[in-house]
């Protein structure tokens, strides 16, 4: 073979390999999962949503077995099914498996006003190692809603209520709309300090609380944000507080306009600031923007955030809703008919830049929801 021939057969070889890799670059971009990278495995990667049909205001424990449970506000699915508080677990955030629902119609709390929800679930465990789900019974417009708590041995329930813990009207509370629980505590040494996070745009409040399940006697309510959010997450990274809140309206389908905006102290009650410097307790005053809806990617609508949970590998993850306008009627109800808005489990990386929090940072949906294939949390234990 002549030189000639010989250079215009390796021409025409190294055109095809440039073709085959433009071609399978261009389908990976568009989802295509290279499956002979370990890194994009199939097992190694998602795309969002990760639990569907609904799973709305979730909140998500992991427990020391290394299982995460999920649970989301009172929703009928487009099965037809009610469930009042579903309760869905993971090993890896990632594929979830439905559980069981917290309460049954015998069960469900009933303190409130009739026929009120079971509405944004919160879990914690005790430190006598049980599981208190805090939540939300009201109706849309009640003029006295309330937080309650329940417990159970297991976090897979069946949860048996223990009642309120305040409602809106309570002499000494006198919070308007008091629905969004958030639970949380500060230790210093031995002591731990026990708070209520609280509020739906009439105000965000902390109290404090002696236990688990009790309001500590004398406390009041302290204002934390002003009237703009709800859906309180408090997130403690290095040397800050971060106050994550949900503005907009959850429930329009397709129009909503719900996001998270986030704000930082040094001080767990606050003052809570955005990036400028403003106390967000100011009327008017936003948190820094985190997370915002986009229609052309098929999700709008996101926010009341779940925890945030770091994998092995040191990468920190958040889920929350968002409204999926892809499935179904395509206008983020459940099923033709339905005027229940579809709000299925999301789950995005973060990156902390200049200590702030950036969802899917660097990338083309930064702040946004992802809608192409991602790299998975990794969890040792899933790999043994």
């Amino acid at each position: 073979m002549n030189k000639k021939l010989i250079y215009s057969t390796a021409i025409g070889l190294l055109v095809l390999a440039g073709a085959f890799l433009a071609a399978c670059d261009s389908e990976f971009k568009q989802g295509t999962v290279v499956i002979d990278d370990p890194k994009y495995a199939p097992d190694t990667t998602y795309i969002n949503p990760v639990f569907k049909p609904v799973l709305a205001d979730p909140t998500v424990i992991r427990t020391g077995d290394g299982t995460f449970y999920a649970y989301g506000t009172e929703d009928t699915w487009d099965d037809g099914n009610h469930h009042t508080v579903a309760i869905v677990t993971s090993k890896d955030l990632v594929n979830w498996t439905y559980v069981a629902d917290a309460f049954t119609s015998e069960t469900k709390p009933k303190w409130g006003t009739a026929n009120a929800g079971v509405w944004a679930p919160q879990i914690t465990q005790g430190q006598d190692g049980r599981y208190y789900l805090y939540y939300s019974l009201s109706t849309w417009g009640d003029s006295n809603p309330g937080l309650g708590v329940a417990v159970s041995d297991s976090p897979a329930g069946p949860f048996e209520d223990l009642g309120k813990i305040l409602r809106s009207n309570d002499a000494g509370i006198n919070v308007g709309n008091s629905i969004d629980p958030f639970f949380t505590f500060t230790t210093r040494g031995s002591r731990k300090t026990y708070y209520m996070f609280w509020g739906s745009f009439q105000g965000i409040y902390a109290i404090q609380m002696e236990n688990e399940t009790t309001l500590k006697s004398g406390a009041t309510p302290v204002q934390i944000a002003n009237g703009l959010y709800e859906a309180t997450y408090i997130y403690k990274h290095g040397d800050y507080y971060y106050f994550f809140g949900s503005m907009g309206s959850c429930c329009e389908g397709k129009d909503s306009q719900y996001r998270v905006k986030v704000a930082r102290s040094t001080s767990i009650t606050g003052p809570y600031l955005n990036e400028n410097g403003q106390d967000i307790k100011t009327n008017g005053v936003e948190g820094k923007a985190f997370l915002t809806g986009d229609a052309s990617l098929g999700f709008v609508g996101p926010g009341h955030n779940a925890e945030i949970f770091t994998d092995d590998r040191g990468r920190d993850f958040i889920l929350y809703h968002a409204v999926d306008i892809v499935s179904g009627e395509g206008d983020g109800t459940l099923a033709p008919g339905s005027t229940a808005t579809r709000r299925p489990l999301m789950l995005d990386e973060i990156t902390w830049v200049d200590d702030w929090p950036v969802v899917n940072y660097g990338t083309p949906n930064e702040g946004k929801p992802s809608n192409t294939v991602k790299q998975s949390p990794y969890f040792e234990s899933e790999q043994q």
